[in-house]
Order: structure tokens, then sequence, then C-alpha cells
């Protein structure tokens, strides 16, 4: 970020009065919060907790919902692409549905997911399974694309959230 742009935002947050600047030496400023600084930081941490509750009961939903049709029509195997937070949400889904992920990939391969290797998506082919789990938050159209790119189809791709294309 550009000095000037930060010292533009602590500006306009003294004249909200939620930090105050204190000269503490000739060339050297303290910014402190002010309890109305510290009012606003309370809410915001409300409000950032809420949705990420409301996004974790979502996500769970969601693919709870996707989830059980496919395995009562006889999908048992599950992969799950990537490896973050949602990736978790598609781990916990699967053991609430009594199943254990078959394989993770993600674009590199070289690291561990909840102590499992993760592979990386080129070696899709050498894994049988019946469906992967996209694990992104994000709108997962770029990550799908390159999937297809990889030769999976659409059709053997599941989404932790509601894809913008109707999933």
């Amino acid at each position: 970020m550009a000095l000037g742009l930060a010292n533009l935002y602590l500006k306009r947050l003294v004249r909200k009065g939620l930090i105050k600047c204190v000269n503490v030496q000739s060339n050297r400023l303290l910014y402190l919060l002010t309890p109305k600084g510290i009012s606003e930081k309370t809410r915001l941490t409300y409000e950032f907790m809420e949705y990420s509750l409301w996004l974790y009961k979502e996500t769970r939903q969601h693919l709870h919902f996707v989830l059980a049709p496919k395995i009562r029509s006889g999908a048992k195997r599950f992969a799950i692409y990537g490896t973050g937070e949602a990736a978790e949400l598609a781990y916990l889904s699967l053991k609430e549905h009594g199943l254990e992920p078959t394989a993770i990939f993600d674009g590199t391969g070289t690291r561990e997911f909840l102590g499992m290797h993760v592979r990386e998506i080129a070696t899709h082919a050498d894994v049988q399974f019946d469906l992967m789990i996209v694990a992104t938050l994000e709108n997962p159209e770029r990550e799908i694309d390159a999937l297809v790119k990889h030769g999976l189809t659409r059709d053997q791709l599941v989404t932790v959230r509601h894809a913008e294309s109707g999933e």
C-alpha cells in the first residue's frame, strides 16, 4: 500500500473519531484506538463472526443436499480438489455420511491435508472416484474450467456452495 494512501486512511479514521493520533517524537506518531474505535472494531468483529458462522452452516447444508442423493444413487468414492477451509468442510460432510475421501488433489501435490497426501491434479486418472468436490468458497468456475481441461467432466464435479451456473 502506498504511504500516501495509508496516511489518507489514518486521517479519515482520526476524523471519524475511531483513532487518536499522538506525537511521540518529532518524526514519530502513535495511533491509539478510541472508545468509539474499540466499539466499531467490536461491531465489525461480530459481523465477521456472524457471517463466518452463516457461511459455515450454508456450506454444510448445501453439501449435504448435493451429496445425499449422489450417495443414495451409488456414489461412494469422493475426491476433494483443494486444501483450504472449504476442503475441510467437504471432508466433514463426507465424514457425516460415513465416507472417507478417496484422494485429495490440488495444483501442486506437494503437501499433506489432514494427514492425507495431496496429489497433483494431473494424476487424477490414477485414482478411481465417482465425484470430485471442488472445494472453494469463491466462484468455482475458474477451478471447474481448469479441471475440465485436465480431462474431468462437469458431471464428475460438485461444488461446496451454489455455483453461479445453478449447481
